[in-house]
Order: C-alpha cells, then structure tokens, then sequence
C-alpha cells in the first residue's frame, strides 16, 4: 500500500517522461511531493504535466518561471542514454541524488565510473513493472505497488544515496530488493530477458503460417507469444547492453534443445521416452518454483472452467456471484472458444471451497465444464 506520507522530499526531477517516468511523477504528486518533468520531446513532456505527472520544466523556463534545484533526480530514459544523462545530471545538480531506473544495471555504473562522475550521489534501480502500452497517456500512479524495485547500489554508492531510492520505491508502493549491479542483470537475463526471447522467437515462427491453421490456436500459443509484441526499439537496447548473461543462458537452452532434438530423432530408441518425460519433469520442477500469490511459496490451487454466453457483463456477473459466495479467487484466466460465441472462464481457489463453489454455482445455472 502507497504510504499516506511521502518519505521522499521535493523537488523531485523526473528525465523522461513516458510509462515509466509519468508514473513516477504521478505516484509522487500524490503525495504532494513536488515534481519537475523534462523530456526530450516536448510534446511527451507536456502530456505528462497536462495528465499532472509534474511541472514542465520548459514550460517553466519559456514562462521566466524559476526552476527550482532538485533534491533527487530520477532518470527514466531509454538504456543506450542513460549512463549519459546520469553523468551530467550529477555535474549539473551537485547536491542531488541521481538514480536510473533502466532494466539494465552494470553497464551503466561502468560508464558513469569511466565518466568520473561523483558515484557517491549515484545509485542504480529497477522497477520490475510496466503495461502493455507505452507513453504518459498509459502512466499510472498505482503502477509499482507491490512490485519488485531494485536497488543495485555500486562499492562507492553513499549511504544518502541508497536511503533516497529506498525512499521513493517505498512510498511507490513497491517492493525492495538490494542486489549487486551483477547480479541484478544476470537474474533479468533468466527472468526476463530470456522469456522476451523464448517467446518471440517462437511467435516468428508463425509468420508465413496460413490463417486457417492459426485459427486452431489455442491458449496455450497465446500465453507462450503475449510477450512478443514488445516493442523492437527497446529490446534492441536491452540485449545489447545485458548480451553476456542472456547469452549465456541461451547457451544453456540451446543444450537442452539439441538434447531434445537427439532424443526425437529416434524416439522409440533405448531411454528416448525416459528423456522426453524427464525433460517434461525438469520444466515442472522450474515452474513449481516460481513464487505463488503475494510472492510466497508456490502453492497449488483448484481449477475449473465456467462456459460463459459471449455478452456485456456475464464475466462481471460470474465474479460478483463468486464474492457473493464467499469464495476468494486466486487466479482467472479468459479465452473464447473458436468460432462460438462462448467465453471460457478458467478459476482457481483454494482446495477446500472448490467443491462447495463448483456446487453452487450449477445452483445458480452456471455451466461448469470441467
């Protein structure tokens, strides 16, 4: 939950305003914390203060307006500038704490070392959040509440340094992780940038696929291709600047690959079968172990699917009923069967209401099909 009271002092600057930045500004200025935008495209700065991330600061300066001397700089800019806009905040505002909330950490704290800029003021960090759509027109205040934020501080990071971005990601909603610039980026290798590349080298494969086999789809390739309409511009920046570890763990897919591929060139071979479900097991061990609701221990729910008539308001109707019987719902996903006007509704909850829910939503005339 936000806190009610800002830990954070103003003025705060915000360089960049697009998701990430606006959200930043607008979860502060909720705060009343005091916030300054600047962006490199004027119009992406104006939206943001016109949504009320932030005062402009080149409205201000073509105002005469005084532009008041920041106490922390938070740059929100793409990873290939970042290291860039950090040095010369550090020169330009020398009592302020400059930190960066790119994906990737320990280039960047090199480049500003090489730099010879003042590392004591600088910290790095990194927001694990973000939506779908990009801009300040997509910013939301509430956007890291109880998700993961970093804070990677560097061997010279002062303590002010590292207080102020626990400060912000804090009153942000968010939850703190301090990690080693390293070992930040091997982590998002493996949880981040890997799956980006997993399921965007699966989704160019259906490229040339005719249509009519596409429409067979099911949720399966959706789950598995959401990610690959991420944008081109910043993944390109993003494995360029964290290539090592994610090519190292491509490295090791590539093993399990050619091991699969081995074992179905010949697969009523000795031990073939004994490989493919030992292959199957070690993907459901990995999985088991991706933390649950909350970010505790994984946990196993109940799972059915309701049929649902392909109308306004029956998926709303379908979870109010559920409330209504005093069942909380732990996880939903929606998909529409091909060519039907019927939506399938797939619910989990716990183990123990599972059979008293499925009983009394038939009750209610609700069609469980499995």
């Amino acid at each position: 939950m936000v806190p009610a009271i800002a830990s954070s002092t103003g003025p705060v600057l915000v360089v960049g305003s697009g998701l990430l930045g606006a959200s930043i500004g607008l979860g502060l200025r909720h705060l009343d914390v005091e916030v300054l935008i600047r962006d490199a495209s004027p119009t992406t700065e104006a939206v943001a203060q016109d949504i009320g991330a932030g005062r402009s600061v080149r409205a201000l300066r073509d105002a005469g307006e005084h532009v008041p001397e920041p106490t922390l700089v938070v740059v929100a800019a793409p990873p290939d500038v970042v290291a860039e806009i950090v040095v010369d905040a550090l020169a330009q505002h020398p009592h302020a704490v400059v930190l960066d909330i790119a994906s990737v950490k320990a280039p960047i704290l090199d480049a500003v070392a090489a730099a010879g800029a003042d590392l004591t003021r600088y910290v790095g960090t990194h927001p694990m959040a973000g939506r779908e759509k990009s801009g300040p027109v997509a910013a939301r205040g509430e956007l890291f509440t109880s998700m993961p934020w970093v804070i990677c501080p560097g061997p010279a990071t002062g303590a002010a340094a590292i207080a102020a971005a626990k400060n912000l990601a804090v009153d942000l909603g968010a939850t703190l992780t301090v990690m080693e610039p390293a070992e930040h980026d091997e982590t998002v290798a493996l949880i981040s940038h890997l799956p980006q590349v997993m399921s965007s080298l699966l989704a160019s494969r259906l490229q040339d696929t005719p249509l009519h086999h596409l429409s067979l789809a099911g949720q399966g390739l959706r789950d598995t291709t959401r990610i690959a309409g991420s944008d081109p511009a910043l993944w390109v920046q993003i494995l360029a600047a964290n290539a090592r570890p994610v090519v190292q763990s491509l490295y090791e897919v590539r093993e399990d690959v050619e091991r699969l591929i081995a074992t179905l060139e010949d697969p009523a071979g000795d031990g073939a079968r004994l490989g493919i479900a030992r292959l199957m097991a070690e993907g459901n061990a990995g999985q088991a172990r991706i933390p649950g609701k909350h970010g505790g221990a994984p946990k196993a729910f109940a799972t059915f699917t309701v049929a649902v008539d392909d109308t306004p308001g029956t998926i709303a109707r379908l979870l109010t009923e559920i409330g209504e019987i005093g069942v909380n719902l732990e996880d939903m996903r929606l998909e529409h069967s091909p060519g039907q006007p019927v939506g399938l509704v797939t619910v989990s909850v716990e183990p123990n209401r599972y059979a008293d829910l499925v009983e009394e939503l038939q009750t209610r005339s609700w069609k469980v099909v499995q």
